[in-house]
């Protein structure tokens, strides 16, 4: 069933994330996996996407941390229009 296959990840992770060591690292593992799906879901290659993005890391500006955001080319051009001047705030 499709459904079933959706959801397999999620059962079969359920084990592992019970030792992740400690509250933080649950937290970081949560953050990951938002992001992994968040890429998967916006029609990017998830390790691609992943490793690009550790590889521009390092010397990325943090003013424009938001570029390295898994969303597909058309979300960005979509929040860039409908995202108010900041001169108008």
């Amino acid at each position: 069933m499709p459904v079933e296959n959706c959801i397999r990840p999620i059962a079969l992770g359920k084990k592992n994330w019970l030792f992740v060591g400690s509250e933080r690292a649950g937290k970081r593992a949560a953050a990951i996996q938002t992001l992994l799906g968040t890429a998967k879901l916006n029609g990017l290659n998830p390790t691609e996407w992943l490793k690009d993005t550790l590889e521009k890391l390092p010397t990325w500006p943090n003013s424009r941390i938001d570029e390295l955001l898994p969303l597909s080319p058309e979300w960005i051009t979509n929040i860039k229009q409908n995202t108010p001047d900041k001169s108008t705030w």
